[in-house]
């Protein structure tokens, strides 16, 4: 996989970009919503294991054109059926704000409906500030929330909300 825009390149993951995958995933702001954050042992083993080693890939490396600094990680693979994948991302939060994620995830929801044909993204989420703003934002729909599902990294019970958006919403809308 890789695909640029204006200001990003998505690909796949090396072990040379340890240091900076192992800053997004250390930070307990930027795990605050998934897991708690990880040490240098488990970021090691999850860039190796599960964005480098695991085919077909689960994780890409999302870069600054400009450093070649990594400043997120985006999940995209199939799940329970081959035209059906899930998006998903955590950013370095220095770069939280400025479009990043949604100029990343826009194009490479457009290449997976465009290119790779496929019938459905969808995303998952507990924090309704930013994540699900940004579901929104990407023409994704809610289609349902599992009251107080997962718990959060205080341990307390989450509601958890599931956007998607089909194929044929994006081609009537494109």
């Amino acid at each position: 996989m890789y695909l640029e825009t204006e200001r990003m390149v998505l690909r796949e993951f090396t072990m040379d970009d340890f240091v900076d995958f192992h800053e997004i995933f250390s930070d307990s702001e930027v795990m605050k919503y998934t897991e708690p954050p990880y040490d240098m042992e488990k970021s090691r083993a999850f860039l190796r294991e599960f964005c480098i080693e695991q085919d077909p890939k689960g994780g890409f490396a999302a870069v600054l054109k400009e450093t070649g600094k990594v400043i997120g990680y985006i999940l995209f693979c199939s799940v329970d059926d081959p035209e059906i994948y899930e998006i998903g991302w955590i950013f370095n939060k220095n770069y939280w704000r400025k479009g990043y994620a949604y100029e990343i995830c826009s194009h490479l929801i457009k290449y997976g409906f465009e290119e790779l044909e496929l019938h459905k993204i969808c995303a998952e989420a507990i924090d309704t500030d930013k994540s699900v703003s940004l579901m929104k934002k990407l023409g994704m729909q809610l289609e349902g929330t599992q009251k107080k599902h997962t718990k959060n990294n205080e341990g307390l019970w989450q509601d958890l909300h599931w956007y998607a958006i089909l194929g044929e919403d994006y081609f009537l809308v494109k």
